[in-house]
């Protein structure tokens, strides 16, 4: 695996050159401790003040063989520009002053209130960086499901999507994606912040209808967006079926996970360098604990158990398949449609 240059940057190394006070490191260790995904994206600056143009290259230079004393015809590659939004998500808090001072730690009650804002936040970014469409909620970006939505081992983009055997309607999907500047990355408009914003309001006059009241007020705005460069990094393992791997039945469960562990290695071979990033499995919490049992097979010599320090200096276990982290999103469900 190779190591990300100092350009590239995770949402924890944003958090330490923006805030001296050391306040948005916490909400960012709160933010990656409640959803994996935030330990591995790569966030980078947009070149727009609405998000990222990116130039793609759609088609290689013709080359020829030359002999002595005679030309060759001049060629070129061709490309194409896309513009990727970041959306803007945002909330307020307002919470009755007299409520916050009942127990004599303002400050406290606050936080555990912002607490639950995060939370929310953070499980409407990861549902949408899988699951969002425009098509669907305008103000939203583009997500990895509506991208690989093509017909499993199709050309173009379906050559990534790979058909994990389910049928009916209890699938679910596990995600292959190497993050980097010149593959997969989240924006942010030209200009503002990386991550989450916390702004105190401090004490403001609300109102109860006609009534006033003092409260201390917080806004909660994140704008973000994902940009897929390169299709070629990233793989979608679709149609798992969800139930196989949470069989109560201990050789079902078993088998599953084992043609799972195989597709998993087929994805490894669809990307063409995976010395171009930080690559990272995505799966919901039901294949990951198929996983990790399979992990406790002594059998079993391409799933491990490893532990470390998280960027936040923590320690912190994760499970690994061939080197590379399996991160656990309850964003994923276990009803996706079957994908054909």
């Amino acid at each position: 695996m190779a190591v990300l240059t100092s350009n590239n940057l995770t949402l924890a190394d944003w958090a330490k050159r923006t805030d001296p006070e050391g306040r948005v490191p916490v909400i960012a260790e709160l933010l990656s401790q409640s959803n994996e995904i935030l330990e591995d994206c790569v966030f980078k600056e947009g070149n727009l003040p609405t998000g990222e143009r990116v130039v793609i290259r759609t088609g290689l230079p013709a080359v020829y063989w030359r002999a002595l004393n005679q030309g060759i015809p001049n060629s070129r590659s061709t490309t194409a520009q896309v513009d990727e939004a970041c959306g803007i998500l945002e909330a307020r808090s307002e919470v009755d002053k007299d409520l916050a001072m009942l127990n004599g730690n303002t400050a406290q009650f606050r936080l555990s209130e912002d607490v639950a804002f995060l939370e929310a936040m953070n499980q409407t970014q990861a549902t949408t960086m899988f699951y969002g469409n425009p098509a669907i909620e305008p103000k939203s970006f583009l997500g990895l499901a509506a991208r690989y939505s093509a017909t499993p081992g199709s050309t173009g983009i379906g050559q990534n999507i790979i058909e994990g055997g389910g049928s009916g309607s209890d699938n679910t999907s596990v995600y292959l994606v190497v993050w980097g500047d010149n593959t997969v990355y989240c924006p942010f408009p030209k200009g503002s912040t990386a991550g989450l914003m916390h702004e105190d309001l401090g004490e403001q006059t609300v109102y109860d209808g006609n009534n006033r009241l003092q409260a201390y007020a917080t806004r909660y705005q994140w704008k973000n967006g994902l940009v897929v460069k390169d299709w070629r990094y990233v793989v979608r393992i679709a149609n798992i079926d969800a139930s196989d791997m949470s069989n109560a039945s201990n050789t079902q469960a078993s088998s599953a996970a084992t043609q799972l562990i195989k597709l998993m290695t087929r994805s490894l071979y669809r990307i063409p360098n995976m010395a171009m990033g930080r690559a990272a499995f995505y799966m919901n919490r039901t294949v990951h604990g198929g996983l990790s049992i399979q992990a406790m097979d002594r059998a079993q010599n391409v799933l491990s158990v490893q532990q470390g320090l998280s960027q936040f200096g923590t320690p912190y276990s994760w499970l690994s398949f061939l080197g590379v982290p399996c991160r656990r999103v309850d964003a994923l469900i276990n009803a996706e449609a079957r994908l054909t």
